[in-house]
């Protein structure tokens, strides 16, 4: 397996295959991550979009019969291996890939007036970077209809786990980003555990595809705010002490998050990936999700 962009979903992944007898290499941007992530046994590269060393990372996709790509576009260059198409796919052809993911996200519908979407619901990115999402999904799959290769694109909803959820958030008196606030008081927000993105790749290349577009999200699209206070009541369960008193979420919406309000949602479905690829999520929803993250939770309070 190589994993273009080795951020929070493709660690999960390249712990979970290596520990299966796996051979997985991938990419990162500093020096410093490229050393850790070499001492727990990985073949990395480094990777720069402004200036990516094309040859020494296409060199090692040559040999990888797996491909996860989940570097996200940049402004101004859009999918920064998508740029050097041709050489990439001239390496590919003469390679041993089979298998090609995309990890997209579910911001390529746009707003859908609290409608259910599926994935031939028409895509409307709002965002430039939704934009590039789309417009990067299209590449890949393009890239992989060209070449015949098995290749498919994930629309992952918000993603979780342990050391980035509303738990992780609130312990760490983390406040939250302009994006976070805005989706304070939407009426649905699709969201989906790291673990489950990780089974529906597997599954995915037990049941390879040609040109499949998944929605990855659990069953629950849940407000953020009732997300948040859920976690706040676990914490509270676990750790009385700690976070007495306090809350990241704002006691009054400010004028940012009015204007949140007044945008339109989408609540997003995932029978395809239940049907096609027989995906039984292991967290159906945010309480399962979060309940098993802080049951795996070392004391904040020692540390």
């Amino acid at each position: 397996m190589f994993i273009l962009g080795m951020g929070f979903v493709g660690q999960f992944l390249a712990q979970d295959l290596k520990n299966h007898g796996w051979v997985v290499s991938g990419t990162c941007t500093s020096a410093f991550k490229k050393k850790k992530l070499e001492e727990r046994g990985l073949n990395m590269y480094l990777f720069d979009a402004n200036e990516p060393e094309i040859p020494g990372v296409l060199n090692a996709l040559k040999h990888s019969t797996h491909l996860l790509v989940s570097i996200p576009p940049v402004v101004g260059i859009g999918d920064p291996m998508l740029q050097h198409d041709e050489f990439l796919k001239s390496r590919i052809r003469d390679g041993d890939l089979q298998w090609l993911c995309y990890l997209s996200s579910t911001s390529v519908y746009g707003d859908c007036g609290g409608k259910l979407v599926d994935e031939d619901y028409p895509t409307s990115p709002a965002s430039e970077s939704a934009k590039l999402r789309l417009a990067a999904e299209k590449g890949w799959l393009n890239l992989g209809s060209e070449l015949g290769l098995s290749t498919q694109v994930f629309r992952n909803g918000g993603i979780y786990g342990p050391g980035r959820s509303a738990v992780d958030t609130i312990i760490k008196q983390g406040s939250l980003s302009e994006s976070q606030r805005m989706r304070i008081t939407r009426q649905y927000t699709s969201r989906v555990h790291v673990a489950d993105i990780c089974q529906a790749l597997k599954a995915s290349i037990q049941m390879p595809s040609l040109g499949r577009i998944y929605n990855i999200v659990d069953d629950d699209p849940a407000p953020r705010a009732q997300v948040f206070a859920f976690a706040q009541d676990l914490i509270e369960m676990k750790w009385s002490n700690h976070i007495e008193g306090r809350s990241v979420l704002p006691e009054s919406v400010d004028p940012f998050v009015e204007k949140a309000r007044q945008k339109a949602e989408k609540r997003v479905s995932n029978a395809r990936m239940k049907k096609e690829l027989g995906v039984m999520l292991l967290h159906p929803t945010y309480r399962a999700g979060l309940q098993s993250i802080i049951d795996n939770m070392e004391n904040p309070i020692s540390k």
